[in-house]
């Protein structure tokens, strides 16, 4: 019986040593080309009011509380949210807004636990294409370090990505 309870607490020791070990950040980046220039793609990305038409968060929670502010696009614009487990509660900011380059969002996520990550959109010309960069950077503390060893934050929320960039590219190209 000792020698189970010494392995367990080994096994236990040497997860919390293995988190401990993994990078202070995280960086999840998913692109996609677009068969638009980027002129016609950025109006889509910087404006909240447009975010419905493809953001994979929207539709997780269709009861979803949204609280658009003000401003609803360009730097300074702000948005919002409460709702279930799949999307939580949380608010973005616009805090970059390059025409048809660049789009920075300060994302702060509430619930279902407190995060503070920079978002942003890249537009990259590549003659009748664009490739958008959508990347999310933040900082792991120890607890998101140690559900890291079983949860594949890039898997994860890169799947998501892929999804509402996939849906951009369906607006953008049939509009």
């Amino acid at each position: 019986m000792m020698i189970i309870l010494v392995v367990i607490v080994a096994a236990i020791a040497a997860l919390l040593i293995y988190a401990a070990t993994r990078p202070d950040t995280f960086t999840v980046s998913r692109s996609m080309a677009i068969s638009a220039g980027p002129e016609k793609i950025f109006p889509i990305l910087n404006d909240f009011t447009a975010w419905p038409s493809w953001s994979p968060y929207e539709k997780m929670d269709p009861a979803m509380q949204r609280t658009l502010g003000t401003i609803t696009k360009g730097k300074g614009a702000t948005y919002a949210w409460e709702g279930n487990g799949k999307v939580g509660a949380g608010n973005m900011e616009l805090t970059a807004s390059n025409p048809s380059s660049l789009i920075a969002i300060d994302l702060n996520m509430l619930k279902p636990m407190k995060a503070n990550n920079k978002v942003t959109f890249t537009l990259t010309p590549n003659g009748s294409e664009t490739t958008v960069t959508w990347a999310m950077q933040g900082k792991s503390p120890f607890i998101g370090k140690l559900m890291g060893v079983v949860m594949n934050m890039d898997k994860m929320v890169g799947g998501q990505f892929d999804e509402g960039l996939g849906n951009l590219k369906r607006v953008v190209e049939g509009a």
